[in-house]
């Protein structure tokens, strides 16, 4: 067995830190500085991962690749089915005329203002996809109705990334919150209302964030009215469901209740007209497509999604036939240093009834090589090695931690892979500071949803639909700012509710 090595490099946690960190920085320096395609960037960072682990970490190489291997399966299932039948929706709405439709319908029933278009495609119409299917499906969809109303490719690639964070952690039905009760052995119940006592608050910021982003202050000013409404209405629905009701509803339920409010106001608050914002005549002129088509029947194709994978999940369909397979080589084969030499699980569950497959081929490439080096990492034990130095600064460490998702999703591309990666070391490291585990599992969590607009998988899926291919690298260079800030707001969050108001963590201080 395979005994994880935490400080190999000269015996110091601080080179060792350094090191490990390399795969990461490679990746950061071929996307955000080089703008290099995401493909490159996660062949070159996978690369040097292997270089790291196989090196100083001493990783047994048959085992190195059997992890990247283990990596690149879970990549392809269940991930990469999820986005492809979710891109495959899309191109039947496409091909139907249903997506004209929709769009005739939002141009129909919405201001001819494009900031308000954006607020209700991009975070409401996004939100609800997320729900249902996540995995980069929202991003790509949502940024194509955008580039239908007039919006640059790249604008609108970008501002869908950035709206695509506070839905995150509750995507797919809440698959991130499941996995995180499962890694971390806390109850998913207390980590979903832990979660929904953060991310309401970003969920509030992000359509005056996004809003100011696209035409400054002065649009602010005279639209505050339906960021209010479409923000607030997103995320008291989320606390509520979180908390109260049931959390795997949780995107589901704010994503109709925003849209639905947000749609109701503008019918009745009216939007001053500005020309600089006006969708033009041949932006609002159907295609032949549609010809024929009522634009209420533009909705028919995505709320049929929502009901089938809502009754396709009650009724534990994806359990059906499900095997359990123990990876050959690799299950229980490493030991977890930092855990006490526990045995490392190697299992891929295969689901034949999952819900997604494979999508576009560049889109299947980077989504492999960015879960292989999520993977390698983690059995090879630079994960670990940045855990513990992310712990060992003590209560530092509350400033850390939502970076600590930040990167994992950052990596993976997925909030449920970043929860599996790196929530039992905030449990870990929460622990041994006298601090609430409860509060940084789910700050893991909230931390991953900033990191998904910078996730070469997100960008990569976003870029292939938009035809921006080839440009990720400059995605990923105008995101990566708005993702640091909005970490940052989650950091002060993080930091009143441990120190000023701890008992708003469940399970303290009479905390339901």
């Amino acid at each position: 067995m395979f005994h994880q090595l935490l400080t190999p490099v000269g015996g110091s946690l601080v080179l060792s830190v350094l090191v490990a960190a390399l795969p990461v920085v490679a990746v950061a320096l071929l996307l955000g500085v080089l703008r290099r395609p995401a493909w490159q960037a996660a062949l070159a960072g996978l690369l040097v991962g292997l270089i790291v682990a196989v090196g100083p970490w001493q990783m047994p190489l048959p085992l190195a690749i059997r992890s990247v291997l283990n990596g690149a399966t879970f990549a392809l299932w269940p991930v990469m089915w999820i986005v492809f039948n979710g891109l495959l929706l899309y191109n039947i709405a496409v091909h139907s005329g249903r997506f004209d439709a929709f769009r005739s319908w939002m141009i129909g029933n919405l201001p001819n203002d494009r900031r308000v278009v954006l607020v209700v495609v991009g975070f409401c119409f996004g939100a609800l996809l997320e729900g249902v299917a996540g995995f980069g499906c929202p991003v790509a969809i949502t940024a194509s109705l955008l580039i239908l109303v007039g919006f640059p490719a790249v604008e609108a690639l970008v501002f869908a990334l950035i709206f695509n964070t506070t839905p995150v952690a509750f995507g797919g039905l809440g698959l991130p919150v499941t996995v995180l009760g499962a890694v971390t052995d806390l109850p998913s119940t207390k980590l979903a209302a832990m979660i929904g006592r953060q991310l309401p608050l970003i969920a509030l910021i992000l359509p005056f964030y996004v809003i100011a982003l696209y035409g400054g202050w002065r649009s602010v000013r005279s639209l505050w009215p339906v960021l209010l409404v479409a923000g607030a209405s997103f995320g008291v629905t989320q606390f509520v469901t979180s908390n109260f009701i049931n959390y795997t509803l949780t995107d589901v339920l704010s994503a109709l209740t925003s849209l639905l409010a947000t749609v109701l106001f503008v019918r009745v608050w009216r939007v001053q007209p500005d020309p600089a914002y006006a969708i033009s005549e041949t932006q609002s002129q159907a295609t032949s497509a549609a010809a024929g088509i009522s634009a209420w029947q533009g909705w028919l194709p995505w709320l049929i999604a929502v009901a089938t994978v809502i009754l396709w999940t009650s009724f534990k369909l994806p359990a059906w036939g499900q095997r359990d397979i123990p990876w050959p080589g690799l299950h229980k084969a490493i030991a977890i240093t930092l855990y006490h030499d526990k045995p490392y699980a190697a299992v891929w569950s295969f689901q034949p009834l999952a819900t997604g497959t494979a999508v576009l081929v560049a889109c299947v490439i980077t989504a492999m090589l960015i879960v292989a080096l999520a993977y390698l990492m983690n059995y090879s034990g630079l994960a670990y090695t940045l855990g513990l130095g992310a712990a060992s600064t003590g209560h530092l460490f509350v400033v850390f931690s939502p970076f600590l998702g930040w990167l994992a999703v950052a990596l993976s591309g997925s909030d449920t892979s970043g929860n599996a990666l790196f929530g039992n070391l905030q449990v870990v490291a929460a622990r041994q500071l006298n601090l609430s585990p409860v509060l940084f599992a789910a700050t893991n969590s909230s931390g991953g949803v900033m990191g998904k607009m910078i996730s070469p998988q997100n960008i990569a899926t976003g870029a292939a639909v938009t035809r921006l291919k080839g440009q990720e690298g400059e995605i990923f260079a105008r995101t990566f700012v708005h993702s640091i800030v909005l970490t940052l707001v989650l950091v002060a969050l993080v930091v009143v509710q441990q120190y000023l108001i701890p008992g708003i963590i469940p399970g303290t201080g009479g905390a339901p």
